[in-house]
């Protein structure tokens, strides 16, 4: 579970999120929608600790994560977030990019871990690539097994289909909604696309300059 209270965060004399307050409870679909600069990507950061609020809390599985004297970092927060971009690492395999999250694991247990999540991903062929010798939307799947490589409790996206063409959009849409069904996790999707949102999501919240408003 999530809760939001009073979340505050300002660049400047801009309130990027203004008094958010929210509950998410635990196995969500969330969809946030708004447009470019509503602050959307902001809030997600704030839950996974990318970003320090200005003002207010932040509860996950209702403990603290921040405070004036406390910040739980992200590694700690049993968070899983895929970017705009796939932001694989260049230097790795696509197999070490998502066995880099195991590292917790013992070797074996790890190497199946990715392995099963290469099958289910569809993309099991392109273990030993690296990120520049695949697709943008191989790239994408490549980091949703990674995100989904360490079972969180909690998954957010952030607008996870950009510049992708729409049969792929559609493949993507449809593989995330039944992976994040499968994993069990709260899920965070941020998106412009309304049509987007309520094909992966059970619940569509509106965001307009910094709040919560309807969608």
């Amino acid at each position: 579970m999530i809760e939001l209270s009073g979340l505050k965060k300002h660049y400047g004399d801009v309130a990027a999120v203004n008094g958010v307050s929210l509950l998410i409870p635990d196995h969500a679909r969330i969809a946030i929608t708004g447009p470019s600069g509503s602050g959307k990507t902001t809030l997600l950061r704030l839950i996974a600790g990318l970003e320090i609020p200005d003002e207010g809390t932040i509860k996950i599985d209702k403990k603290l994560a921040n405070d004036p004297g406390l910040r739980i970092e992200p590694s700690a927060r049993g968070i899983g977030f895929v970017f705009q971009t796939a932001a694989l690492w260049p230097h790795m395999t696509v197999r070490q990019n998502i066995l880099f999250c195991l590292q917790s694991l013992p070797g074996k247990e790890g190497e199946a871990r990715v392995t099963e999540l290469l099958e289910r991903m569809g993309i099991a062929h392109l273990g030993q690539r690296y990120p520049d010798q695949i697709s943008g939307g191989e790239a994408r799947r490549v980091a949703l097994a990674r995100a989904l490589a360490p079972r969180p409790a909690i998954l957010l996206f952030d607008e996870p289909l950009t510049n992708l063409d729409d049969e792929l959009r559609e493949d993507l849409l449809s593989l995330i909604s039944q992976t994040v069904r499968e994993s069990g996790a709260s899920m965070v999707f941020v998106t412009h696309n309304t049509a987007e949102a309520r094909a992966v999501a059970d619940t569509v919240i509106g965001f307009r300059k910094g709040e919560v408003v309807q969608p």
